[in-house]
């Protein structure tokens, strides 16, 4: 059974736009549009929602039902980095993740071992982590398949997350509304409504033939969403440079042995990591990464054909020399895969244990 988690940041763009400029944040805020009232809403803040404003919407519209609505002008290039920004945050807790578009992204965490590989505690994890480094909030959704962690995400917003776990999806599935699933926008949801469809339970004693005559290859997707089956697994094929690991300490810390005690477990982790996501790519190069408190950091890389753990704690002490003083708050360990595949990998895997959801 897998493990799925929905990240879905709160109102990204107007949410960046708040942080950077704190008057905006007690006033109703829209990003895009114009002044002229010609142009289109591309997101609004939940102060905007509550007078109806929406995305999609024409700042005309936008604007008779919140006069006092700020328009502010987006800047794509501060939300695309704040989101690899996120990127690099769900990478800490797996290597298998779909973005969706810039404000969220399904991750896989079956394999992770994090939490005792409790996908809920994962969720709270990274949406924590969002919140302290970037100073905004996300929505989170986990559930054994894909669409109903997207749907999970919706149920709890702003900043919370709701929780489907396998158990409960017989019970979840049979009041669901059909309009929730993903692919039934207003006019298949009016069509399967005239046919007295409005619930999952209603697809399910409805006879199968009629919806495939009725709907085709959509008819069969529908069957199965609404009995609860997504086969659908994280797609993400782009070819990976590297792989890495990283974990933010609860406290700073101060001395090369107190990051001794932390590196084993990052090192297995990479270990477990490379095994499953990476294991016939040739490695080239390992790196130690270091967080400052002052959120400086400095990394440390030497090539390498395979995981060395030797150098890996030779590498965290040249890097520890930087430090100057400062308190350490974040690790990590990472390796470089070469571009061609010709020399196959072998790394010890971790045993899995039968973890919890």
């Amino acid at each position: 059974m897998r493990k799925i988690i929905h990240i879905d940041m709160d109102c990204y763009f107007a949410a960046v736009e708040m942080r950077d400029f704190p008057e905006l944040r007690d006033k109703p805020v829209a990003v895009g549009g114009s002044s002229d009232r010609r142009g289109v809403i591309s997101t609004c803040n939940y102060a905007a929602r509550k007078f109806g404003v929406r995305s999609a919407m024409s700042s005309y519209q936008a604007l008779k039902l919140c006069p006092d609505l700020v328009l502010v002008r987006g800047r794509m290039q501060v939300y695309k980095e704040v989101s690899q920004q996120i990127r690099q945050i769900f990478q800490r807790y797996s290597d298998l993740i779909e973005p969706l578009s810039l404000d969220e992204a399904f991750l896989d965490v079956t394999d992770c071992v994090l939490y005792h590989g409790s996908a809920t505690l994962i969720a709270k994890a990274i949406r924590a982590d969002i919140e302290a480094e970037t100073g905004l909030t996300a929505s989170a959704g986990v559930a054994p398949i894909k669409f109903l962690a997207k749907i999970a995400s919706d149920l709890n917003k702003p900043n919370g997350q709701y929780v489907i776990p396998p158990e409960n999806i017989p019970e979840f599935i049979k009041t669901l509304p059909l309009r929730k699933i993903p692919g039934v926008g207003k006019v298949t949801a009016q069509k399967l409504s005239d046919l007295g469809l409005e619930t999952c339970a209603d697809v399910q004693d409805y006879p199968q033939h009629k919806l495939l005559d009725k709907f085709g290859k959509f008819g069969a997707v529908l069957i199965e969403r609404a009995n609860g089956i997504d086969p659908r697994a994280i797609s993400n094929n782009r070819l990976r440079k590297s792989v890495g690991v990283e974990t933010t300490l609860a406290q700073d810390i101060f001395t090369l042995a107190q990051c001794h005690q932390v590196l084993p477990q990052l090192i297995q982790e990479l270990d477990a990591r490379v095994s499953r996501s990476a294991k016939d790519r040739q490695i080239n190069k390992q790196v130690v990464k270091i967080k400052f408190h002052d959120f400086k950091q400095t990394t440390i890389e030497q090539r390498s054909d395979g995981i060395s753990v030797n150098l890996f704690y030779s590498l965290l002490a040249q890097a520890f020399l930087r430090s100057n003083g400062r308190g350490i708050r974040l690790l990590g360990v990472s390796v470089g895969l070469a571009e061609t595949d010709e020399k196959k990998l072998q790394t010890k895997s971790v045993t899995q244990l039968d973890l919890q959801f």
